[in-house]
């Protein structure tokens, strides 16, 4: 991996808590919220410039003003939700470039495995523990894309933080 292990072990105890608290949040009222984003783009924000050379720190923050552009558009096209493009472009400085493949391939098996549990939940007596979960009521193509979101981020921190550079 070549996100360095010192930046996961910093802004990890910061950045797990925001996701998994998105991935609640997402799940109980289908809202990514603001103070979220703004508390997960914050850490990176405040803790980037200790954690990397200057240059490097505003690639990593260029990075957020990419993403967010082209989840805008994404979101006016009715791709994604606005928290969902949110919460990406919170997310995009964290990820070092060289990682991308890797965090795709996350992506892609936490998004099943999210999908999968929260079907299964939705058609059994599980949803009876959290009846007022906003997820549960859904149709069609809605799907708490935070409860894979913020989980995939959170792995990939962690991952880092034992594999890093």
């Amino acid at each position: 991996m070549s996100l360095p292990a010192l930046v996961a072990w910093w802004v990890l105890p910061f950045v797990l808590p925001l996701c998994l608290y998105v991935a609640y949040t997402d799940l109980s009222r289908m809202k990514i919220t603001n103070p979220t984003v703004i508390a997960i783009a914050s850490v990176f924000v405040v803790l980037g410039p200790f954690l990397y050379p200057f240059d490097a720190y505003l690639c990593q923050l260029a990075q957020l003003a990419i993403v967010l552009l082209v989840g805008i558009v994404l979101n006016a096209a009715g791709v994604m939700g606005a928290g969902d493009a949110k919460f990406l472009a919170a997310a995009a400085p964290y990820v070092a470039l060289p990682d991308l493949r890797l965090l795709m391939a996350l992506f892609a098996a936490v998004l099943l495995a999210a999908y999968a549990v929260h079907r299964i939940a939705k058609v059994t007596p599980l949803h009876k523990m959290a009846p007022t979960w906003d997820s549960w009521h859904t149709t069609g193509r809605k799907f708490p894309m935070g409860f894979a979101l913020g989980p995939t981020l959170a792995l990939y921190l962690c991952l880092a933080a034992v594999h890093g550079s």
